[in-house]
């Protein structure tokens, strides 16, 4: 019988060492728990009220109000508007006030308590009628 040696003969190895690979984990994950804290969260810094444009001499203003309920009153304008409506004929009245005076901005002012999509809705009906001259109104901040 031919002896084999101590050596014989090499087997692959079918098992893979992962240690390496835990290390490398665990590394990451203290590299993004030290980092996380440093990112920035996702607040939003808003432009101050008190900076705000003077409001034009001719203008139409839209309020917006609790409850549903909308005004539209035009003030330096050629045509003299002051009326309670409700949001299917504020876009009649709209219309009228744009079609006598093309130029004229319109300006949306909401009660503080009204939710902030009534306000945006009133926007955007106002651009898809192709008005572009269109602000916000605010209170501003003595300062």
């Amino acid at each position: 019988m031919p002896s084999v040696g101590k050596r014989g003969k090499r087997r692959m190895m079918n098992e893979i060492n992962v240690v390496p690979y835990i290390d490398v984990m665990l590394v990451l994950l203290v590299i993004f728990m030290v980092t996380a804290p440093l990112i920035p969260s996702g607040v939003v810094d808003l432009p101050s009220a008190g900076k705000s444009n003077v409001a034009p001499d001719a203008y139409a203003e839209i309020l917006v109000r609790v409850g549903g309920r909308y005004a539209l009153k035009t003030h330096g304008a050629a045509q003299s508007v002051d009326r309670e409506t409700n949001r299917k004929e504020l876009d009649a009245v709209v219309d009228a006030v744009h079609d006598s005076e093309p130029k004229l901005p319109f300006v949306i002012s909401g009660e503080r308590k009204v939710p902030y999509e009534d306000v945006i809705s009133v926007m955007n009906a106002l651009r898809e009628r192709g008005i572009n001259r269109v602000a916000l109104m605010v209170k501003s901040t003595p300062g």
